[in-house]
């Protein structure tokens, strides 16, 4: 993984959170620090953070790229001057690079390190370059609805060496050798062999699967690139995504749970995906920088099947249902006898 990142070190663990909270950790994060991240995203990106003591700070999202907002995070961070902002968190989104430029230009304002949440966006580059490359340190996700997947784990990469011992001895209970002697309270969280054997199988198969997953991408932006009432994953210029999971995001919250109705009563895997964090119980305390459209993805987003193991005929069928649904769907209210027909 670090040779597939361009890092020089790679540490193993039992999953993607537990990535994250050991770079936090290694990084040196500490309990009540700020940590910036995206509002919209999986729950495990914030969990991390509050587990490493820390305080996610959630940053509203840019429509072009559906990841965190740079000049927002510019807004935020002058916001909270005095008491600072202590580490950003950049999700890449579905596995689509954040901007890394301009979020590294605001972070290097306020000398702040980036370590990048990239649990679904292995074999994405920004600019040519690999994710996982471009801040202090890179996270990754082997869950079983990855890309790549070991059943589970995950890895941190990097190109600080001290970074990589601290967060490898706190993965192993902080035991400096064989004797039952710890220096610190470690963690169980390394990556079990049985885990480790199966991600290395997958890894051979790393490029096939992503530029399988972009082909499938394409084909359903082929498809649905001219009809209304959608607006489609994006890709910027300087970005290749891993496609990790191709979605779809409706004018509202109504119309995608229509959607994922339709598709799943027609044995289609469809599923709205994310709300905003900070509009959720766990974390509606903690402090926020939103955009001004605060519901522009939360609740509208609809995952499609995209697996690197989709057949052409099953897309081919999804795209029928899609399409049928959205064609004949101009708005929700006016055209429920459509869709009871429909499902």
């Amino acid at each position: 993984m670090a040779e597939i990142s361009n890092c020089r070190f790679g540490v193993a663990t039992a999953n993607g959170t537990a990535s994250i909270h050991l770079a936090l950790l290694s990084a040196g994060i500490e309990p009540g620090d700020y940590v910036a991240v995206s509002d919209w995203t999986f729950a495990a990106s914030a969990n991390a953070i509050i587990h490493a003591g820390a305080v996610p700070y959630f940053i509203g999202t840019d429509s072009d790229t559906w990841t965190m907002c740079p000049d927002l995070l510019d807004q935020a961070m002058a916001k909270e001057k005095q008491r600072g902002i202590a580490a950003v968190l950049a999700v890449h989104v579905l596995g689509h690079p954040v901007d890394m430029d301009r979020l590294a230009e605001v972070c290097a304002k306020y000398d702040v390190p980036i370590i990048e949440d990239a649990a679904g966006a292995i074999g994405a580059t920004y600019k040519n370059k690999p994710v996982g490359s471009l801040g202090l340190a890179g996270t990754f996700s082997f869950n079983g609805n990855k890309t790549v997947t070991a059943g589970g784990g995950g890895m941190i990469v990097t190109d600080d060496e001290s970074l990589a011992k601290l967060a490898k001895h706190l993965s192993t209970q902080a035991r400096p050798g064989s004797d039952y002697i710890h220096d610190a309270v470690g963690f169980n969280y390394r990556m079990t062999n049985i885990n480790a054997a199966l991600g290395l199988a997958q890894l051979e198969r790393l490029q096939e699967m992503v530029n399988t997953k972009r082909g499938i991408a394409q084909t359903y932006n082929s498809a649905f690139g001219r009809l209304g009432g959608i607006t489609l994953m994006p890709e910027a210029s300087w970005a290749k995504s891993s496609c990790w999971l191709y979605s779809i995001r409706l004018e509202s919250a109504e119309a995608a749970t229509e959607l994922a109705a339709v598709c799943n009563k027609r044995n289609i895997g469809a599923r709205i995906f994310w709300h905003n964090l900070s509009s959720q119980s766990p974390y509606n305390t903690y402090p926020t920088q939103p955009n001004s459209s605060e519901d522009m993805l939360s609740g509208r987003v609809v995952s499609l099947p995209c697996s690197s193991s989709l057949t052409k005929v099953d897309q081919a069928y999804v795209i029928d249902v899609v399409t049928t649904w959205l064609k004949s769907s101009s708005g929700l209210a006016s055209n429920s006898r459509h869709l009871q027909v429909q499902i």
